[in-house]
């Protein structure tokens, strides 16, 4: 698919992650960017970074919008049921997940980091998706989120909805903090879930790293459709069995127990503080995908929205072949879907199943001049790296499209409020009921 985004037509990216890895791999012959030392697929401890210029960016997140302070803790959540699908020497799959939340008196916490440094360390050498930025010439340990450790829960308000979120296939789960944070500024519990072996690196108690395999197993696939269609289904069949866990650990959160698997001591009022019964999902790219796949096989997930996840097991937005079970049997809760340019149930084939077999309300939302990059942190750091470090302006064209920063997350923030406040609390801003003069780049696709 050719589109216009930067006056000059370009190749758009693949919207499965793992097909942009392929193609990465295959281009770059490497992972990340020259002068970056990687770390071994799968090892423990920080990767090595070597010396790069003195000179690095840093960069800043955009404050939440809502009226609450937002506090977070992350868990170790360990399920001794199943062995890790991706190295086959671990007896039992582990996974960390980040809790945002409504909090009070958190200006007496820390701000937490959007990476630990761990992560931080490994992180120019595991990321995928550089977008053409030198990615050790970014101070990634220096990125603060707006959620305080450990503060208080704010819990005057009663239980709290739920929403879990999923990262696009080999991005961190920090990677849309920006919405996470909105979202917990807002009344909502967030919680974001790193899916071992797939992102970049994972940090456990104790500083102990993990890094991606799956990026060995994506350049291996090259452009072989039945290959790419049976690790895509391998990565959706874990990333689902994975949400389905975490929404188990969440269970007996709200019952009020404590699911850590180091027991660490939780912030007050968290347990007890969830309502089981309004949980939603939501996710980009590879993780909008699982967010829809986990609704439909799970009823415990009352909504979701997908921003910009093709729904099919396959390397071309226009393929048909291969698609999910989700796509071809509908589903009977609420569905928002929210495509870059040119990406809505008219163009993607597995979008348009979906839409015409499911019965529960559904929405098609386009954000005109963006890229699926855009629904990431990358549309808020990109241009600050881009500045700093005085990389080509079109950088950040070709990377998240022509739309204004400041307009596309204001937009994002706007329509996953509304959609979430409408479903799981029952207060509606109409602003899903049609076009608005307010958010002018968002366009109605059905």
């Amino acid at each position: 698919m050719i589109e216009a985004v930067t006056g000059t037509p370009r190749r758009r990216r693949p919207r499965s992650g793992l097909v942009l890895a392929a193609a990465l791999l295959a281009t770059m012959g490497a992972v990340g960017t020259a002068g970056a030392a990687s770390a071994q697929p799968g090892t423990g401890g920080p990767a090595a970074v070597a010396a790069g210029p003195t000179r690095q960016a840093r960069v800043a997140l955009p404050a939440p919008s809502g009226p609450h302070q937002v506090g977070t803790v992350s868990l170790h959540l360990v399920d001794t049921s199943r062995p890790d699908p991706w190295v086959a020497t671990q007896p039992d799959r582990e996974l960390m997940v980040s809790i945002r939340y409504p909090a009070r008196d958190a200006d007496r916490y820390p701000l937490a980091p959007q990476l630990t440094a761990g992560e931080a360390a490994a992180f120019p050498g595991q990321y995928l998706n550089a977008d053409d930025v030198p990615l050790d010439r970014v101070d990634w340990s220096a990125t603060l989120t707006h959620a305080h450790q450990g503060a208080p829960v704010d819990r005057r308000g009663g239980p709290l909805p739920v929403v879990l979120y999923s990262p696009g296939a080999g991005d961190p789960r920090s990677l849309n903090s920006t919405l996470a944070d909105d979202l917990a500024s807002r009344g909502f519990v967030v919680v974001t879930i790193d899916h071992t072996y797939e992102a970049p690196a994972v940090e456990f108690p104790g500083h102990r790293v993990v890094t991606s395999v799956l990026r060995d197993q994506a350049g291996q696939v090259g452009n072989d459709p039945a290959k790419i269609t049976a690790l895509l289904k391998k990565v959706v069949g874990v990333r689902v069995a994975d949400t389905r866990f975490v929404l188990d650990q969440l269970d007996a959160l709200a019952a009020g127990r404590n699911p850590d698997a180091d027991h660490q001591q939780l912030p007050q009022g968290l347990a007890g503080a969830l309502d089981p019964d309004r949980i939603g999902m939501f996710g980009q790219s590879g993780g909008g995908f699982t967010a829809i796949q986990a609704m439909h096989d799970d009823p415990r997930i009352k909504v979701a929205a997908d921003l910009d996840g093709l729904l099919g097991y396959v390397g071309d937005d226009n393929d048909s072949a291969n698609p999910s079970t989700a796509a071809t049997d509908g589903v009977d809760r609420p569905v928002l879907l929210l495509g870059s340019q040119g990406d809505d149930i008219r163009t993607d084939p597995s979008w348009g199943a979906l839409w015409d077999h499911s019965t529960g309300w559904h929405r098609d939302l386009t954000l005109s001049g963006s890229t699926e990059t855009t629904m990431t942190d990358k549309e808020s750091m990109l241009p600050q790296i881009v500045r700093q470090l005085n990389l080509p302006p079109d950088t950040v064209t070709k990377a998240l499209g022509t739309i204004a920063p400041t307009r596309a997350v204001a937009e994002q923030r706007a329509y996953l409020a509304s959609f979430f406040d409408r479903w799981l609390r029952g207060t509606d801003d109409h602003l899903l009921d049609g076009p608005s003069a307010a958010y002018p780049d968002v366009e109605f696709a059905g």
